[in-house]
């Protein structure tokens, strides 16, 4: 059965199923439907967040294991709720090779392990880039060989000598870290050597890797699953469509969709919901704003070209970090340059082409790169020729695989770094060169989801979102005020610029987003943006004079006093407008189309930034606290405790539970410019926009008689207390 909704938590360590289970009455209340989890299969030692199975057989002892597993699943029987699970088919961890038996016997066999044909591995002896230099030296301690605290098998047979000569004799080669983006010989995960892809399009493989989910979901423990990453496997729709058939649940594909493209016709319920992300953030940008603040980035030194910036970003990735994945393709396609391979990776619409559905990608890619590289134009059309006659090939799937890889780095971790004009729009599915979504495209999008995909997730914030929900909403504001903000910028940037352009604008666009935010957090921030950038510092390549000023920038900045005040002041500004396109924002995705996902400790105001910052503890005995209050029919005001949002959230999920009619259907609702409303089955939503510029009384015409669930008063055309309403038909 398809979720009401869901709310999502990220386990580790010292939050396991014990620590979820704690929170189903909690969730109860709220009006949750569904507990949605993080990874929960064996993953590395000390993993933080899921992603690094390495065994994919049981459950996580480090989250309570087996026992602590059914406790939840039982406790969230109890309560009413149901569970469901995020999967990672596309990969596993290698990085402690002991921690995952299928790496270890394949190093130790070779390709002679049953487990080698698991891994996409292109050929044996297999490389492990882990060493420091290429002087560095292995010992044998313990029947393994060791680099410091990295552990390798001997393979049986093969021991005796000085510990050089034992380590020739292997399956794998130990060698320098820096030669992996060139010359790795394993498929990974983007460009993480420590994850090694899994060829799940082997029926064995699949049968092997979700065997343990499937049994979840065969007891009733599991109904809904989310599927990490599907565009890394070689057959995307093959594996949704026998995952369907064996799971026969509730599945959603973390499936990236760029603005106009729709999710090929697969026999899941739809996205993770990012498309939806971008509807409904882009609704509350002001699109007057765009020449100005696109001005005041050119005046500080800034691209304002997107493509542009997004294609060089991408030609970046493919001649360094992901060298090794153009040069299998090259080999796939004798006599083909690399750079045709790459340009034509660089030229993708999208994210990828599903062969045969996604032809239409696919042409346009191959076009758009011999437009912009015509010396290439023959072995594109070598590289099309072979690609069309063999569309299940090896050089399709790789290129294929490739091509998300590429877009992701070069675009969400490269160029939303680089591209800062404005920083609310830089988020993970969305598009940057558009300003903002208009009210009319809202409601398309909202009446097509509705339409082909009612059961797809919603989501305005996740763990690998740029900036949490509520920061975008915020910033949102600074498009009413472009002037203001740019008067701003220029004044701050002169006493206390950062040396970098890019990173200059997005540093002050994150201080006002998440004010108030320590000097720690921020130079965290500050130096994951400029190492992702990859302008004057990188992960690989870091500048230490560069990081230096980063690192003292906060500082600098949060310790003058006379700048201070006038920050605050600036955020005192348009903390009410951001609060008001916070409520709107999350009320929409509630109300609307899809099975809405509330990211853990969102249900108050958040104001995290990217990864690791919003995965931070929440405080649920301050929401314990206020959803008692809220219990007891106290209807809290728009304030700094963030209670509004809770009452909101709590509003809706509770409709949703327990009045599911309500939310079918979809129609717009004629409104003011500083409105947008849509009424579904005998409910209407209603959000303020652009709120600095809207009039005191905002007017809502309607027949019939409703009353506003948020406040308990009939609606007579007003908005009154929230700039928000739920309206229930009598």
């Amino acid at each position: 059965m398809t979720p009401r909704s869901t709310y999502r938590v990220q386990l580790r360590p010292g939050f396991g199923f014990a620590e979820a289970a704690d929170l189903v009455d909690y969730l109860a209340e709220l009006g949750v439907d569904a507990l949605y989890t993080s990874p929960v299969l064996a993953a590395a030692p000390g993993s933080t967040h899921g992603y690094d199975v390495v065994d994919p057989t049981r459950a996580n002892p480090e989250l309570g294991g087996e026992e602590g597993r059914l406790a939840l699943v039982a406790r969230l029987r109890a309560a009413g709720l149901r569970m469901v699970v995020d999967i990672v088919p596309n990969h596993m961890s290698v990085e402690a090779p002991s921690a995952n038996p299928w790496w270890w016997d394949v190093l130790t066999h070779g390709p002679d392990s049953r487990y080698a044909r698991y891994f996409d591995i292109e050929s044996f002896p297999v490389m492990i880039p882990v060493l420091g230099s290429a002087d560095d030296e292995l010992t044998i301690e313990d029947g393994q060989l060791r680099y410091h605290e990295h552990a390798f098998p001997i393979a049986p047979g093969t021991e005796g000598g000085t510990a050089a000569e034992v380590h020739a004799r292997q399956h794998y080669r130990v060698v320098d870290w820096r030669r992996a983006s060139a010359e790795l010989n394993y498929r990974r995960f983007f460009d993480i050597t420590t994850l090694a892809a899994v060829r799940v399009e082997d029926p064995e493989v699949f049968e092997a890797t979700h065997a343990e989910i499937l049994r979840w979901v065969a007891d009733g423990d599991v109904v809904g699953l989310r599927v990490d990453h599907p565009d890394g496997l070689t057959d995307p729709g093959g594996y949704a469509a026998r995952l369907a058939e064996r799971a026969g649940c509730w599945i959603v594909l973390e499936k990236i969709l760029e603005a106009d493209e729709e999710l090929p016709p697969w026999p899941v319920a739809g996205t993770t919901g990012y498309d939806a992300l971008r509807e409904v953030c882009g609704v509350f940008v002001d699109p007057s704003g765009e020449a100005p603040i696109t001005a005041l980035a050119l005046e500080q030194g800034v691209e304002t070209d997107f493509a542009a910036v997004r294609a060089e970003c991408r030609r970046l990735i493919t001649r360094s970090s992901l060298a090794a994945e153009v040069r299998r393709i090259a080999e796939c396609a004798p006599g083909v340059e690399r750079r045709a391979v790459a340009e034509l990776l660089v030229h993708f619409p999208v994210y990828r082409s599903y062969l045969p559905e996604g032809a239409d990608h696919w042409a346009a890619a191959v076009e758009a790169a011999r437009e912009a590289n015509p010396d290439l134009a023959e072995d594109l059309a070598a590289i099309d020729k072979r690609v069309r006659a063999e569309p299940t090939g090896e050089l399709a799937a790789r290129i294929q695989q490739t091509s998300g890889m590429v877009v992701a780095k070069g675009t969400e971790d490269t160029a939303f770094y680089r591209y800062t004009r404005f920083a609310a729009l830089t988020e993970v599915g969305g598009a940057p060169e558009r300003f903002g979504v208009s009210v009319g495209e809202f409601h398309e999008a909202q009446a097509r989801r509705e339409a082909r995909h009612p059961a797809a997730m919603t989501t305005l914030s996740t763990h690998d979102t740029k900036r949490s929900e509520d920061v975008r909403a915020r910033l949102a504001v600074l498009s009413e005020i472009p002037d203001e903000w740019a008067s701003a910028v220029r004044a701050w940037t002169r006493t206390h610029g950062l040396p970098e352009e890019t990173l200059n604008l997005l540093a002050w666009q994150t201080l006002v987003g998440a004010w108030p935010i320590s000097a720690k957090r921020l130079t965290d921030y500050l130096l994951k943006a400029a190492r992702e950038a990859k302008v004057a510092t990188s992960w690989t390549d870091p500048d230490p004079e560069f990081e230096a000023a980063i690192t003292a920038w906060p500082d600098q900045v949060l310790g003058d006093a006379a700048l201070m005040a006038r920050v605050r002041a600036l955020v005192d500004r348009i903390t009410p407008a951001g609060w008001s396109n916070a409520l709107g924002q999350k009320l929409l995705q509630l109300a609307g189309p899809g099975v809405p996902d509330v990211y853990q400790g969102t249900e108050l105001w958040d104001l995290s930034l990217v990864d690791p910052d919003n995965r931070r503890p929440v405080d649920y005995a301050e929401r314990r606290r206020l959803l008692d209050r809220l219990a007891d029919g106290w209807v809290p005001p728009v304030d700094a405790t963030g209670a509004a949002k809770l009452h909101v959230v709590r509003t809706v999920l509770r409709l949703r539970r327990d009045r599911p009619e309500l939310f079918t259907g979809y129609r717009p609702v004629p409104a003011d410019d500083h409105l947008v409303a849509f009424e579904r089955n005998g409910l209407i939503a209603v959000a303020t926009r652009l709120p600095l510029s809207a009039p005191d009384e905002l007017r809502l015409d309607l027949t019939g008689r409703w009353t506003d669930a948020l406040t308990g008063r009939r609606f007579t055309g007003a908005l009154s207390g929230y700039p928000v309403a739920l309206l229930v038909e009598e």
